[in-house]
């Protein structure tokens, strides 16, 4: 029901300003505005839809295999003891543990191509064990939750980006995001679990906690110590060639196992093509929604508004210019890359609010696209405390992107 009420508010409020614009500022071209965005949402939800096609059935066809060959119970049984804790619905072992595993890893690499489709496949999974089918279930909204936060441990796209845009040391923001990304996932995985009362301070939670923390410091030493040219390049090997050694990995053991690979990847990619098609509705939905609340200009008007309560309170406003960023980044991934790709040609690409505007956009997910595609690929109509515990995640990564960004940059 949260999302009802967060589309319907879409239409009426950016119809609301529409009308204002209109009659109070002569504004006669924005009802023309979004009802054009309208016609591009749509074509735009259309075209994403049809691009995960290709991918939604190799990535799923591939891990068909990995079930086959056993390799997903391998995964299973390395987070099994974490997982049965913050998942207690799921069984024991169950193939949507080391689908989830593999989701959050591609996270982590920063591999969205090859998250998006795992991830689809971990909510088939997890909806096969869902009692009520029209219903999330807590397992389903825990591994929403921590999607949408977008743990990521390398920013490649966001350093690239700063590079195009002539920043002096573009990845300058890779501390900061990761950091920033980390509390919007540990909020994340706080607010779920306050919700579904699971006890954090259990041992084996604490431990494999953690590790993930050493792990995750580990890294970041590691890529702090590698001169700025060889980052970049340095990140992209090593998530490919994991990724790459994924796939292998899955064909050899699957081979061992005499399973036949192409005629079990087949099977695997004709899900994929089936999912692929079945978000088309649910995500020109959302979009389209985004458009219209965009072309309506009341992301400026929030924008303002806040620039002069920040002004009023005596704060400084230096990340003002950046909110932009933060407000777009739950609705549209490519609508938030826009802005922040737009405010460094504009105010420069070392100026703060663009450093901050880059740690912003890589300290969460794009909430609202997560909940619409990963949700309407199973069909689920009530999402319960997914958005509030999500939303939660993302205010956390904002909140600590913006403060983080003084401590570096100010």
């Amino acid at each position: 029901m949260a999302l009802n009420y967060v589309w319907i508010a879409f239409f009426l409020i950016s119809f609301a300003v529409a009308l204002v614009k209109l009659v109070f500022f002569q504004d006669y071209q924005i009802f023309q505005n979004m009802v054009n965005s309208t016609f591009e949402m749509s074509k735009t939800g259309a075209e994403i839809s049809l691009g995960l096609i290709g991918l939604m059935t190799f990535w799923l066809g591939v891990m068909k295999v990995g079930e086959k060959g056993g390799m997903i119970n391998v995964f299973a049984r390395l987070v099994g003891p974490f997982f049965n804790k913050i998942f207690p619905e799921i069984p024991k072992n169950h193939p949507a543990m080391g689908s989830i595993l593999m989701n959050l890893s591609a996270n982590m690499l920063g591999l969205d191509n090859a998250a998006t489709p795992l991830g689809l496949k971990a909510m088939k999974e997890l909806q096969e064990i869902n009692p009520q089918k029209d219903t999330a279930s807590n397992a389903q909204i825990m591994f929403l939750v921590l999607n949408a936060s977008s743990l990521v441990l390398i920013p490649t796209s966001i350093m690239a980006f700063r590079k195009a845009a002539g920043a002096a040391d573009p990845s300058d923001i890779f501390v900061p995001c990761l950091l920033a990304t980390f509390f919007s996932t540990l909020v994340g995985l706080v607010a779920t679990a306050i919700y579904q009362r699971i006890n954090l301070f259990q041992r084996t939670i604490m431990l494999y906690l953690g590790a993930v923390t050493l792990i995750i410091c580990g890294a970041l030493y590691y890529f702090s110590t590698l001169p700025e040219a060889d980052l970049a390049v340095v990140s992209n090997v090593v998530g490919n060639v994991l990724l790459f050694s994924i796939i292998v990995s899955f064909i050899v053991l699957a081979l061992i196992k005499k399973v036949n690979v192409f005629e079990t990847f087949i099977e695997g990619a004709k899900e994929g093509f089936e999912i692929a098609i079945k978000i088309i509705p649910y995500l020109v939905a959302i979009l389209v929604a985004v458009g219209v609340f965009r072309g309506s200009g009341t992301l400026d008007f929030l924008v303002e508004g806040i620039k002069h309560l920040v002004a009023f309170a005596g704060l400084d406003t230096s990340f003002v210019p950046a909110l932009p960023v933060a407000f777009m980044k739950p609705l549209s991934g490519s609508g938030a890359r826009g802005l922040m790709v737009e405010l460094m040609n504009t105010s420069g690409a070392d100026s703060f609010a663009s450093r901050v505007a880059c740690v912003i956009q890589g300290s969460t997910e794009t909430t609202f696209y997560v909940l619409a595609i990963y949700f309407g690929s199973v069909s689920i109509k009530k999402t319960r405390h997914a958005l509030p515990a999500a939303l939660m995640a993302e205010l956390a990564g904002v909140l600590a992107a913006i403060f983080i960004a003084y401590i570096f940059f100010k």
